[in-house]
């Protein structure tokens, strides 16, 4: 059993309903009780300016998949929310799920890094991952609390409370 953090986007559609719907199908994958979801915030895209902005959030669980199942199951979640994969890179997207972090484990293979390559960058990850676990320490020994004092909030706007499945 591995503690996960799972990142969720979407600027398509209707990206609340999205997200809900990615909310929802975590609880599948999650050991019974463990599912906690941050609260949401609205965020500016990182890529081209030409498109909305995107609702974030952060999702933490326990789960029994290994990390390339839990990325498959994922995958799946953002298909069936109608996710297009393309060429585009921080393009506009129905759903986005990333994983952050999976337990202690730092791995890099052409499908999967962990930790994810930029969330020590990005607002919209690490103010989410703060209101989850607030003194989390990466594997890589980075105190999120200090990652939070370098991460400017770049007008992310919160949106809703945190809720637990």
């Amino acid at each position: 059993m591995s503690q996960v953090f799972v990142a969720l986007g979407a600027n398509l559609g209707e990206p609340l309903a999205h997200i809900r719907a990615a909310q929802r199908a975590l609880a599948e994958l999650a050991t019974p009780g463990s599912l906690h979801h941050s609260p949401l915030y609205q965020s500016q895209p990182m890529g081209p300016a030409d498109q909305p902005p995107y609702i974030n959030g952060v999702s933490m669980f326990d789960t029994s998949l290994e990390p390339h199942a839990l990325l498959d199951a994922l995958q799946a979640i953002e298909q069936s929310e109608g996710r297009v994969r393309k060429d585009e890179r921080w393009g506009p997207r129905t759903l986005d799920l990333d994983i952050l972090l999976y337990g202690n484990l730092v791995m890099d293979d052409p499908r999967l890094t962990l930790p994810h390559y930029g969330m020590k960058q990005r607002e919209f990850v690490l103010y989410p991952l703060a209101d989850l676990a607030p003194d989390l320490i990466l594997p890589c020994g980075s105190a999120l609390a200090q990652l939070l004092t370098h991460c400017p909030t770049n007008g992310l706007i919160p949106l809703l409370r945190k809720s637990k499945e």
